[in-house]
């Protein structure tokens, strides 16, 4: 009988090895993994963004012509409520090129209503509220 009984403590041990790991993961990660509402209160200033970015805010304003005319200034629906919920049609999103890339990149500004715009470098997980005036 030794003989079937440490295989299946080795078994026991292993499922339960795995068991707690994957708990402590778990218990870790909390609320981490669940993407942040962007910080409306405090901005970035433009002149520190990209100088792709401060080119779009530049083309935004002046009404385009946008690099990806069929994607830019297409509604922003806000799916991740990471910015302030508006109604649906209230935000626009442009394309910030990345030097290097063979597509639109992850790089976004958004606009609203309001004239407020929103820098994304990750394709919507992040975002900055900009001051086009600093």
């Amino acid at each position: 009988m030794p003989r079937v009984r440490r295989p299946l403590l080795a078994l026991i041990a292993l499922v339960l090895a795995l068991a707690v790991g994957y708990g402590v993961k778990a218990a870790r990660s909390g609320d981490d993994t669940k993407p942040r509402p962007a910080d409306t209160t405090s901005s970035a200033p433009l002149s520190g963004l990209p100088v792709q970015a401060r080119q779009t805010v530049s083309l935004i304003e002046k009404g385009g012509p946008f690099p990806y005319p069929h994607n830019d200034g297409v509604v922003f629906h806000n799916n991740e409520h990471l910015l302030p919920r508006e109604s649906d049609g209230y935000y626009h999103e442009y394309t910030v090129p990345t030097p290097g890339s063979a597509d639109r990149g992850a790089r976004r500004i958004i606009t609203g209503r309001d004239g407020e715009f929103y820098y994304t470098a990750d394709h919507y997980e992040h975002f900055v509220r900009i001051d086009v005036n600093r």
